[in-house]
Formats: C-alpha cells, structure tokens, sequence
C-alpha cells in the first residue's frame, strides 16, 4: 500500500520560509516522479515543482526562483523548500508521485502567509 506523509505546512509571515517534506511508502521511490501540487481555496490544484527519477526539475512560474524540489532517494522523501513566501503561496499542498501509469497523493499540508 502506497503512503504518502506531508509534514512542515502552517503558519508564516510575508518574506518567511517553510520547508515541507514527504515521506514515501510502498513504492519503488527512486523510479517514481516526485511532484508537489497546491489547491488555494476556490481554484484548481496546480502543479508546482516536479523532480523526475532521472531529468530536469521544472516550476511553476509563479515560484520559479523562490522554491526549490529535492529528493532524498535514501530516505525515500521529498522536500519543497519555500522562500520569499508571499500571500497567494497560501494554499493545501499535496505531494504526489508517478510510477508508470499510477499515480498516488498525500492527504494534504496547509501552508499559511499572512501578516
């Protein structure tokens, strides 16, 4: 059974820094594509980062410069780091993953900036 487990959302100021992690169960982690999506209230989910097994990241425009994707394939976790975080980065964030034609998602990390 695949598991997904996003921690490190909540709370913080225009200009702050959050880093979410997700851990991964139940699956060949270092062949998967690792990707994070956001879901802000009454909008559709969007991609964000996403970090191929093998090949290039690539970002949504609104972050490129600010987030960063990584893979930690020991631990079979992925992170997003979050800079220069600014109000409409407010949003659930979902870690999702990609292995051949499947695809799991976490349950969810609520990121929160505001003054």
């Amino acid at each position: 059974q695949v598991q997904l487990v996003e921690s490190g959302g909540g709370l913080v100021q225009p200009g702050g820094s959050l880093r979410l992690s997700c851990a991964a169960s139940g699956l060949l982690f270092n062949f998967a594509a690792m990707a994070w999506y956001r879901q802000a209230p009454g909008k559709e989910r969007e991609l964000v980062a996403r970090l191929p097994s093998r090949g290039a990241t690539n970002y949504a425009d609104s972050v490129k410069g600010r987030f960063t994707i990584s893979r930690d394939n020991a631990k079979n976790t992925v992170y997003l780091q979050m800079n220069s975080l600014k109000p409409e980065d407010t949003a659930v964030y979902y870690c999702n993953a990609q292995l051949s034609v499947s695809s799991y998602w976490g349950q969810g990390t609520q990121v929160t900036v505001s003054s």
